[in-house]
This record gives structure tokens, sequence and C-alpha cells, in this order.
């Protein structure tokens, strides 16, 4: 099968390079690889000339800042592939990346999901980023067929991707319209399967601020999310129920613990410990990757599921 693998990239500069390299070194060779500047201001598009005359592989497609979900669409718009896949321009596919993406497209299967690994490790929030996503892989092993896909390591079969409009326009940052394309997969009646040998590595957030601002936009583009797929809610392959309850059970055992704080301490300080215990469970199984998270991981939990609240708020209130 003819493969295209299509990148949106805004301002990615000191990143394209070494996703190109990679792309470029594939053990599977039928491929073009469409690289879509969305509005740089940098110089992605002549970084992106370097490597065109390096290989005829390697396309260039310029449009206005319009967010990865709308240069994603133009980039399949102008794609030759029976499959499609989508990466980012931050990330780095290992050598057999697009063989394992593919390989599992057959029969009724349209959609296949690949796998985060770490760039930067040395970094201990990058660390806890990774090991989230690894509670998250655990989970998806045990479905058959899964229906949430992340467009850092996606495929799709075209004729799937064109018939159902590709990514919803509407998400204008890189934050729930992956997710909620593959909602509208299974919806349609396709299968997708998640194959962990298909693997891409990422520079994870490595300070506590911008983890927390990427967890606020997860809550954020959240609400948008599952305001279009409610039934979503429930959970899926990727979160189970309880991770939306923790989420919710956080806020309001946080905001007990401030309200009662100048009326009754007791009270409050027991708020505090029930706080400390709902996070018991995501400690352990993170802390099985490194033990130093025992202490570290319910911090950051807390910040974590308010950072996601927080952004669920503003974006019902459709507050930026």
């Amino acid at each position: 099968m003819k493969v295209s693998v299509i990148i949106p990239a805004y301002n990615a500069e000191k990143t394209i390079g070494k996703t190109l390299e990679a792309l470029l070194n594939q053990t599977y060779k039928d491929y073009e690889v469409i690289v879509v500047d969305d509005g740089s201001k940098d110089r992605t598009s002549e970084i992106m000339k370097k490597y065109m005359k390096k290989s005829k592989k390697i396309k260039l497609i310029k449009q206005k800042n319009a967010g990865p979900a709308a240069a994603r669409n133009n980039g399949a718009k102008h794609s030759k592939g029976d499959v499609l896949i989508f990466t980012d321009s931050d990330c780095v596919p290992e050598k057999n990346f697009i063989e394992e993406m593919v390989k599992p497209i057959k029969g009724d299967v349209a959609g296949v999901q690949g796998r985060y690994k770490i760039l930067n490790k040395e970094k201990i929030i990058a660390r806890f980023v990774q090991y989230e996503i690894e509670e998250r892989y655990e989970r998806m092993k045990k479905f058959k067929y899964i229906d949430f896909i992340g467009t850092y390591a996606a495929a799709y079969r075209r004729d799937v991707f064109m018939k159902l409009g590709g990514f919803d326009t509407s998400f204008r940052k890189a934050s729930g319209e992956d997710p909620e394309f593959s909602f509208r997969v299974e919806s349609a009646g396709y299968k997708m399967v998640f194959n962990p040998k298909a693997i891409v590595y990422h520079p994870h957030p490595d300070t506590l601020k911008r983890y927390l601002k990427m967890k606020y936009g997860r809550g954020y583009w959240g609400r948008l999310l599952y305001k279009k797929h409610p039934e979503k809610k429930k959970g899926q392959s990727y979160n189970s129920m309880l991770y939306f309850l923790h989420i919710g059970l956080t806020g309001l055992l946080s905001l007990l613990f401030i309200v009662l704080l100048p009326f009754n301490y007791i009270y409050s300080l027991i708020s505090l410990i029930l706080l400390y215990i709902t996070t018991i469970p995501s400690t352990i199984r993170i802390s099985k990757f490194e033990k130093k998270f025992l202490l570290i991981a319910p911090f950051l939990i807390i910040l974590r599921n308010l950072s996601i609240g927080f952004g669920i708020l503003m974006g019902t209130l459709k507050i930026r």
C-alpha cells in the first residue's frame, strides 16, 4: 500500500529536521511525507526546502495559520496514499514506524494507534508524563478494538478519512480533534487497534508550568469534545469513567478544604486526607516505574486534576 505521512508544522525549526531524518530512514519504502507549514514565522519552510532537495519523498504545503486539524486535512487533500499516517513535527519515529503502522490495516481495521516513548527522560516532569501515558497504554492493551487515537502516531485508511470529513477544525488547538475523529470512526462502524510496536519518541513537557498548561488545555478543549460525544464521558479505551470522577472529586475535596479551613480545621484536614487517599491507586501504578514517585506523584496528580477541572470550567464558560 502507498502511504502518505502527514505532519502539521508551526514554528518547528528546532525539531522538524530530526523528524524528517527519521522518516527518510524507514524500512517501509512506498511512502511520501507531506509537511503542512501552518503559517510558521520561523525557518520551518527554509529547512523543509533543504530536505526536499535531499529526497523526492518530501513535499511541502504552506497555508495561513488555521490550526493542526486544518493542516492535517489540507495534507490529506493533497495526499496520494491508500493509508494516511499522522505524526507531529516534534516526534522522532523509529525506523520501522511506518511498517508497524500499516501492518494492522486489513480486513475491517481502518485505524491504528501507535505509541509514545520519551526523548527527554532526564527531566522528572517529563518522566511523570510518560508514566501517565504508560498507564493508558496498559488499559488499551486490554481491548481488541479501541475508540481513541492520538495523532502523534495515527493511521487511517484514506477512503475512510475522506468519507468522514477529516478532523473537526472547530478545534483550533492540538487538543481534542484527534479523539473526536476516532469517535466518529467508531460510530461509523469501522475498527481501530492499538499497536505498541509502532513507536515515536517525543519530548514531553519538562516543567510543572508547561505540564499544567497542557492539562488545562486538555480540560478546556475536552469540554467541546465531550459536548459532541457525551456518551464517551462513561469511559473509552483510553480513560475509564473513574478518571473523570476522580477529576470531579479532586475539585470537590479541594473546595471543601479551602471553605472549611477558617471554620473547622479538623474537617478541613479530613478533606485534605481524603484528597490524598484518592491519589493512592494512580500513585502506586506510577511508582512501579520509579519509586521516588511514591512521594511526588500525589502532589502532581492533585495539581493535574485541578488544572483539567479548571480548564473544563473555563471551556464551559467559553473563556480561554
